[in-house]
């Protein structure tokens, strides 16, 4: 059991000293305190190698207190499960608990890998794309399993996750993000104020900077403020308070998103209470309080264990009674140096040196061994800090000093992510060389708004919340700091980017090789990715960038924020919507019928259908392949249910119709039905499906299993805001009527014994007809439509009957040799016939791009259809739909491949992407469907097939979309 010899006897304000708790790091036993973290808990049993860094295996440390932590990322047991990346500054320590390091091995404190240092100047930003390059099939073989083994964080969990999320919805007048100072205050004189108010901070407690040091409000100790005005926020029926949640995202017209952790302990959560819970909250108004990072220091070797953020080693101490180090150098450019320098020497340190780069200090500093004018030019020590070379910035004058912390402090950069998130623009504090968000684009105060004074942070946050001046609490104020000078020069690495371990040369290099914009860097180098999107690192690498461009740091901007803030489940991302939890699984009236015979299932927006169904002795692929065979050359049946469905009624329904599809509906006659295409008002190809006329103002029209809520929602809208003259009435009847499609060329013999009434000849029902009949002594509509290219019908009775229609069905047709089919047959056969998914229609398609210009009508005045004479529909070099066969029928298309001219070496000009493949029974190879520049003039041509995931190009022919001649004209 190791002890807590950094535990001091006094401080300590979010701890229990009578509650003594043990965990598990690593393997090795531990003894802490309830409100313990696990970094606290460690830094007091001594432990400082807690984490080893991304690339070089680096000894890594605890460097910040809260949610800025970019290296000690751990991963926590939660019992029947591990939570991977989950930072030590922010995992409550509770009995029993078991955590362990990650990217290591045997273990954090001895990594194998750590040789890898040794060779940190051969591995600059972006080596592996220079040199993992021969010979190329040892590229997916060797190459990359080893790098993805020796880099990376956490390992994700393989087991299911027994948590249970939950999903909130709350509305609040005013919502404050971040419960320091400033967001206490808004929240508190907005309460006063009578208004609804929802305060979230992503710690355990309330209090923010002020947990990590003493202060005065009020003439009083800050903690007794906090406790007053957090008591009275939970004594207001209009207030509303969350601890421990994270708002990772900020939305249009102010939605907002929150992740609240309930509770981290296993079996803590109350039967039938979530894990976590994530909040979806609409607020009339919303004020960032949310603080700001300390920068660290670039000095040599500035990632060693035991350099630490100096807010953080003050909040070490004051919150948990730890101490980081016993003698500590204190570095920095703001007058906060001093006194984080005189809290650690009160709570026991001895103080090596404050180390000032201001070349006059900052205040009254005779108690404290003061530098002024230099730097920390190098951390001494190699698995931990030992001491420190000091040095003029000139390199002039050094010296060294033994140590086991140094703290540092580069200043301050506001927390605008949620601002910028909102579309909020920024302003550059030059003097300070800060990124400040514009007060014209969003509400944010105190440091978040780079007031970094207590007294300025309670002002500004008691005026957002509405209060009046004279009430509002003071405190005295403190300074900010200033701009940090370059890195002293020499010898080690220097990182500006600890957790992803991106050095000053790697930005540097970055800029020789052309990467000048700073969204560029930071996908060459890694800079801010990951966990940490740049709370530590980005003004580091943006300084970096500015000295190696010679451009102001205006100029060089930010990267962009995105959500979320911080990382989140998964599984709370899909709080509400596991499961059935979204929507009810929708099955077909036949689906019993489809597990009782084995079939697995795929889903299909929100229902699900049967892929294929096994037959003993033949693996998956022989069974799809035979149902291929045995429908094209006899009968096939399938369930097609799940097609979208709506009931168009009306004595303006044809008249709806023709706006709403590219060619004309109104001159169908009754019983007949056609194909259409509805545009996007851009021209674009937004669904398909077929329209049936049942009657003179009764129609059946179908979509895409997946479009039809977006194409139901379509017409609604058209019909209640653009049209509401018209008189029409569409009701989804996509659930009340099953359909089963029977299909091949003997389909028409089968259909005659099932439905005597009805005439099957090919002349009383034609193509694109339907007639009302009795199937199998049932009630039923008869489509004659073809998705296959083969003879099929379509035949539809109600929902309730739909089991007992293709049980007879299946009953009548067994002996005729009836081969029942899946969706992965369907899918071949469609690619054979060159028929249209989402896949082709991804909303960049016009009806000409696919090769249907027969589904748009001349001069017909529909949606979309003045976009169709717009001349960049019209440019040559178009991408358009082809088919696509492998010369050599061994060849597989890979999915996600890319067509490419044919070239000697195989580096062709790219020409477009395959978009549907599939091995086809029916011709013997791979084929595939695939959008083409001038597709339609290079049908003949060689191509070659390119793809990642193949070793070499393949050779391939360009041909029509549909490949019906194969089957020489089978269908009727």
């Amino acid at each position: 059991m190791k002890r807590q010899p950094f535990r001091t006897d006094g401080e300590g304000i979010l701890i229990d000293r009578d509650s003594p708790v043990r965990f598990d790091f690593g393997g090795h036993r531990y003894e802490g305190f309830e409100g313990d973290t696990l970094a606290s808990a460690l830094l007091a049993a001594g432990d400082r190698i807690v984490a080893r860094s991304l690339k070089f295996h680096r000894p890594r440390g605890i460097w910040g207190f809260g949610s800025e932590e970019p290296n000690a990322l751990v991963t926590v047991d939660l019992g029947e499960r591990a939570e991977p990346n989950t930072r030590a500054t922010q995992v409550p320590l509770h009995d029993g608990m078991k955590t362990f390091g990650q990217n290591a091995w045997p273990s954090v404190d001895w990594d194998a890998a750590a040789v890898l240092g040794n060779f940190a100047r051969l591995m600059p930003a972006g080596f592996q794309y220079k040199t993992f390059m021969w010979p190329a099939r040892w590229r997916r073989r060797l190459y990359e399993p080893a790098i993805r083994r020796m880099a990376g964080l956490g390992r994700a969990p393989d087991g299911r996750d027994s948590d249970r999320y939950a999903r909130r919805h709350a509305h609040a007048d005013l919502l404050v993000v971040g419960g320091g100072p400033a967001g206490l205050a808004a929240a508190l004189a907005a309460a006063r104020a009578g208004r609804r108010v929802l305060l979230a901070d992503e710690g355990a407690r309330f209090g923010g900077d002020l947990l990590r040091r003493p202060a005065e409000i009020a003439d009083g100790p800050a903690s007794e403020w906090i406790e007053r005005a957090v008591a009275e926020l939970r004594a207001a029926p209009n207030a509303r308070l969350l601890v421990r949640t994270t708002v990772a995202g900020r939305y249009d017209h102010n939605l907002v998103t929150a992740v609240q952790r309930v509770d981290d302990r296993p079996g803590s959560v109350e039967p039938g209470q979530p894990s976590m819970r994530l909040w979806l909250v609409r607020a009339r108004e919303v004020v960032i309080a949310a603080g700001a990072q300390e920068r660290p220091l670039v000095f040599a070797d500035n990632d060693r264990p035991g350099v630490m953020s100096a807010s953080a080693a003050a909040g070490y101490l004051h919150a948990y009674g730890v101490l980081a180090g016993t003698r500590v150098i204190v570095a920095g450019g703001n007058d906060t140096i001093y006194a984080v320098a005189r809290q650690l020497r009160a709570g026991g340190a001895g103080i090596a040196a404050v180390v000032d780069w201001r070349p006059e200090g900052g205040g009254d500093a005779t108690d404290l061994p003061v530098r002024c004018g230099m730097l920390v030019a190098r951390a001494l020590g190699r698995r931990k800090v030992r001491g420190a070379v000091i040095a003029r910035p000139d390199g002039g004058r050094s010296e060294r000093t033994a140590c086991d912390l140094i703290a540092v402090s580069g200043g301050w950069t506001p927390a605008v992510h949620l601002h910028s998130q909102a579309g909020g623009r920024l302003r550059v504090d030059t003097g300070r060389g800060l990124f400040l968000p514009d007060p014209g684009t969003g509400r944010c105060v105190g440091a978040a708004n780079g007031t970094f004074d207590l007294d300025g942070c309670l002002r500004e946050g008691w005026a957002a919340g509405g209060g009046a001046a004279e009430d509002r609490p003071h405190s005295p104020e403190r300074d900010a700091g200033s701009v940090p000078p370059a890195p002293v020069a020499g010898s080690g690495l220097r990182f500006v980017d600890l957790q992803n371990d991106v050095t000053v040369d790697d930005v540097r290099l970055a800029a020789r090789e052309g990467y000048r914009s700073v969204e560029h860097l930071k996908r060459y180098t890694i800079l801010g990715m990951g966990p940490d999107q740049g709370r530590t690192s980005n003004m580091a690498g943006i300084a970096v960038l500015s000295e190696a461009l010679e451009a102001p740091i205006a100029d060089i901007g930010v990267t962009t924020h995105r959500p979320p803030y911080a990382p989140v489940t998964i599984g709370a991302m899909a709080a509400g919507l596991r499961g059935e939890g979204r929507a009810a699984l929708r099955r077909t009236a036949a689906d019993d019928w489809h597990e009782a015979h084995g079939a697995p299932f795929a889903p299909a927006g929100l229902w699900r259908r049967a892929r294929f169904y096994p037959r003993e002795g033949m693996n998956e692929h022989a069974v799809i392949e035979a149902e291929v065979l045995e429908t094209r050359g006899g009968i096939g049946l399938v369930d097609v249910s799940t097609l979208g469905k709506i009931d168009l009624q009306g004595p303006d329904a044809a008249a709806l119709l023709d706006r709403l599809y590219a060619r004309p509906m109104s001159d169908l006659a009754v019983g007949r039905g056609r194909y259409g295409l509805m545009l996007r008002e851009d021209g674009h190809v937004f669904d398909d499906g077929v329209v049936m006329r049942l009657g003179p103002s009764h129609f059946h029209l179908t979509t895409t299993t997946g479009g039809h809520a977006r194409v139901l929602e379509h017409i609604a809208f058209h019909l209640q805001v653009v049209w509401p003259e018209l008189e029409a009435y569409a009701t989804d009847v996509t659930e009340q009527w099953f359909c089963a499609a029977l299909v091949g060329p003997d389909s028409r013999t089968l259909l005659a014994d099932l439905a005597p009434d009805l005439d099957t000849a090919g002349a009383a029902l034609p193509a694109m007809s339907a007639r009302e009949t009795r199937v199998a002594g049932l009630p039923a509509r008869v489509f004659r439509v073809s998705f296959s290219g083969e003879l099929s019908y379509e035949i539809a009775t109600g929902a309730d009957l739909g089991l007992a229609l293709w049980t007879r069905i299946v009953a009548e047709g067994a002996p005729r040799g009836l081969a029942v089919y899946g969706t992965e047959a369907m899918g071949i056969m469609r690619i054979e016939m060159g028929h249209i998914t989402h896949a082709e229609a991804d909303g960049r398609t016009t009806a000409e791009d696919l090769g249907l210009d027969r589904a748009v009508g001349p001069g017909h005045g529909a949606i979309g259809r003045r976009s169709l004479e717009l001349p960049a529909m019209r440019v040559p070099g178009r991408r358009q739909l082809v088919g696509i066969r492998a010369e050599d029928p061994d060849d597989r298309i890979p999915p996600g491949a890319q067509v490419v001219e044919a070239s000697g070496d195989g580096g062709g000009r790219r020409l477009g992407h395959v978009t549907s493949f599939c091995r086809s029974p029916t011709l013997g190879c791979d084929i595939a469907l695939g959008l083409v520049e001038n597709g339609r003039e290079r049908i003949g041509e060689t191509v070659h097939i390119s793809s990642p995931l193949i070793e070499a190009v393949l050779p391939a022919v360009v041909a029509e979309p549909s490949f019906r001649a194969a089957w020489k004209g089978r269908a009727g």
